[in-house]
């Protein structure tokens, strides 16, 4: 009988797993700079775990698709674990595939900052180290140009510097199945974490009504 239950338990993962690869579709790939779906467009931020920086992004019309990833490190292929020990140089992120004739990447950015603590470069809430450090990954010299326009408004607003990094996009790598479409596939995990994490009451205290996005 405990064989039996194991084995269900084995198979349902192995579902759920699958399932999430499909939801990612044919974006959970490696991708460079210009690597933006036909007739979309894409960007990647960083703002610590990328459960919450996909679950943030997902809720904005206009955005086709969210994957978890990692961005910013040299070593080809990294796993979750290997980037979150920091040994690859690498930040968990998330790339966002969206249709730019619905949601401009300034939009995408003033949704960004207000879902991070700008002042945080190392780590994100209680995730330390640089694998959460907050990152922008532009893609092109137009989004370069725009992010660095908005960090400038962003540190006239608050007052003080941030601690936020721009850095070209060079690789986006997506994560392993199970960690796409987390907090949709393990709600009550994701809802425990995030709210254990404090992530959103430290929100509302740097950006007040604005946090989250309003």
């Amino acid at each position: 009988m405990i064989r039996t239950a194991a084995l269900i338990t084995a198979l349902a993962a192995g579902l759920s797993t699958a399932a999430c690869a499909q939801e990612a579709g044919d974006y959970a790939v490696p991708a460079g700079a210009d690597d933006a779906p036909q007739g979309l467009a894409h960007a990647v931020f960083a703002s610590g775990c990328f459960w919450c920086t996909e679950a943030d992004f997902e809720k904005l019309d206009g955005v086709v698709e969210v994957v978890s990833g990692f961005a910013g490190g040299e070593e080809e292929t990294p796993g979750y674990y290997e980037v979150v020990r920091g040994e690859t140089g690498h930040a968990e992120a998330a790339r966002i595939i969206y249709d730019p004739d619905v949601v401009s990447y300034d939009a995408l950015l003033d949704h960004y900052w207000v879902n991070v603590d700008p002042f945080d470069g190392a780590g994100q809430f209680c995730d330390r180290g640089s694998s959460y450090a907050p990152f922008i990954f532009p893609a092109d010299a137009d989004q370069a140009e725009a992010a660095r326009a908005s960090l400038a408004r962003v540190e006239a607003e608050l007052g003080r510097a941030v601690a936020v990094k721009i850095e070209p996009l060079d690789t986006f790598w997506p994560a392993e199945a199970y960690h796409q479409d987390f907090a949709d596939n393990n709600p009550i995990r994701y809802q425990r974490y995030r709210f254990g994490c404090r992530r959103d009451q430290r929100l509302r205290e740097i950006w007040g009504e604005r946090a989250l996005g309003g």
